[in-house]
């Protein structure tokens, strides 16, 4: 069977006068559309700024251009506030915001627009504005999306959350779309669209350094959508633009120009809990399968992919199995399968499989769609079977959501933030670090401005019971609902034990207790 391409006919090209425009206005309306109902989604779930990774992120932006990487936190974590792509925008909403709760807020925000923008923009690029509209909504309701906090339920940290996945996920999608569009364009146009994708593909390095090794899918890319080797040079000009403005800022702010390369390069170590080689293997199945039971939507969607291209051998079906294979090889390897003592990267973890994503739904959908153009059963009757596609769909959305009603948001922590708010009677609040890092934010109003004068101490999340010089408290203090280890589980804050109740949040959530 013939293979498909995916190039328009030369009637419907762009480039002759007798066609349409680019449908601008549907592509835009339809962006828009998916960018609001990402920030309507966060705003739902309103997880609070979270510790570690997020909070350094937020605090290296806080402190930039004087990060310093030689000293704690940032020593461990130079792989987080390396990334300038994310540190940078952090920063610039700090200036506009305060450097306070909205300006997180604004910044995760906008990374799951670009994520989710980017999803839609790729989709429809290969398989028209219906199938991607539809996919992306689809996608941001997924529990991938929601259940992101682990003060109350925990699936991944994803939505709502400062951390590179997403927006290097989106920004690595939009210039797939480029590439795609570019393959149905020629001269002028074609050029501006391979600029276009190049800086959207280098800065996706610039947010999420791996999303690198799918370069080397690039090439394979082109041939896939008809465009000539000879045009590599006009993508990969902006990429080395990118890549060259980022060495001179790492230069003048850390003084080495390949500080971010060789941050990311050292990333990794022993694992904490043991690895073998068939568990890195099955990296990708225990992701999408062990967090929660719609992850396995991800696994059908690959199947899928694979069952329409060997069907169809359409391109555009080729091209997502390529994308998936030139992410999942290395990320699988560097999970434990070429030395099970050593990991660089944790396959996993679902977020560090967002960048295929897009390739995922675009591959499954897309085959579902070529498929089905080929069942006379279901170009008979049309109607009935996209009124079966809709209850699937609703079925799937309904499922999704039916846990976020009892999500508390970041109810108990604002409740904490006018409970702190002007108290002089409260010189100290001890906490382990994963809560007092959160509680930073809630001393402050969400603009940045400081409401309570007291200090925040802490001590590591390990400690099995709380340590001496802060037994008289005041603690403040939760029972873990998430995924993370509970905190002092060998301390018991009651009555019965010395302590009594300052404060409790209306839902139970946060507590402080004192002797």
């Amino acid at each position: 069977m013939a293979q498909t391409t995916v190039r328009e006919p030369a009637a419907q090209r762009p480039t002759d006068p007798a066609a349409p425009r680019s449908p601008v206005r549907r592509v835009a309306g339809g962006s828009a559309l998916v960018a609001v109902c990402a920030v309507v989604v966060q705003w739902i779930i309103m997880v609070p700024p979270l510790y570690y990774d997020p909070y350094y992120v937020f605090e290296g932006a806080r402190r930039w251009p004087d990060i310093p990487l030689d000293r704690w936190p940032f020593n461990e974590v130079p792989h987080q506030v390396s990334r300038i792509g994310l540190v940078l925008p952090t920063r610039l909403f700090q200036e506009i915001l305060g450097p306070g709760q909205a300006a997180y807020f604004a910044m995760a925000a906008l990374g799951g627009v670009v994520f989710f923008v980017g999803c839609h923009l790729l989709i429809r690029s290969l398989f028209g504005d219906r199938v991607g509209l539809i996919a992306t909504l689809l996608l941001i309701c997924h529990p991938f999306f929601l259940l992101t906090n682990p003060f109350t339920q925990e699936v991944t940290w994803s939505a709502g959350v400062l951390l590179p996945d997403m927006p290097g996920a989106g920004l690595f999608a939009m210039g797939m779309a480029g590439l795609v569009v570019a393959g149905r364009r020629e001269g002028r146009a074609q050029t501006r669209l391979l600029v276009a994708a190049g800086v959207c593909l280098a800065s996706a390095f610039l947010v999420r350094d791996f999303v690198a090794f799918m370069y080397v899918g690039i090439p394979v890319f082109f041939r896939l959508l008809g465009i000539p080797w000879r045009r590599l040079p006009v993508i990969a000009a902006p990429m080395l633009a990118v890549l060259a403005v980022s060495m001179v800022h790492n230069h003048l702010v850390w003084g080495n120009a390949m500080s971010a390369i060789r941050s990311a390069a050292g990333h990794g170590g022993e694992p904490s809990e043991p690895v073998t080689r068939m568990l890195a293997f099955e990296s990708f199945d225990r992701a999408m399968r062990d967090w929660h039971p719609m992850g396995a939507v991800f696994i059908g969607l690959l199947a899928l992919n694979v069952l329409g291209w060997a069907v169809t051998r359409d391109r555009r079906l080729a091209l997502t199995l390529v994308w998936f294979l030139a992410l999942a090889v290395p990320l699988t390897l560097l999970s434990g399968f070429l030395d099970p003592g050593h990991i660089t990267l944790r396959g996993w973890l679902v977020r560090y499989w967002f960048p295929v994503f897009p390739a995922l739904l675009a591959g499954g959908l897309g085959s579902l769609v070529l498929l089905a153009r080929r069942v006379s059963f279901v170009r008979a009757r049309s109607g009935l079977a996209l009124g079966l596609a809709g209850a699937v769909a609703l079925a799937y959305a309904v499922t999704s959501v039916r846990e976020v009603p009892a999500l508390p948001r970041d109810k108990a922590w604002n409740e904490l933030r006018g409970w702190l708010d002007g108290r002089d009677d409260l010189p100290v609040l001890w906490s382990d670090h994963r809560l007092a890092q959160t509680a930073t934010f809630y001393t402050r109003d969400v603009w940045g401005e400081k409401q309570w004068d007291g200090t925040i101490r802490s001590f590591p999340h390990e400690y099995r019971a709380v340590p001496v010089i802060a037994e008289n408290g005041p603690i403040l203090f939760t029972r873990w609902r998430g995924m993370e280890g509970q905190m002092v589980p060998h301390t018991r804050l009651n009555a019965r034990h010395g302590y009594r109740l300052l404060w409790r949040s209306s839902d139970g959530l946060l507590e402080i207790w004192a002797r």
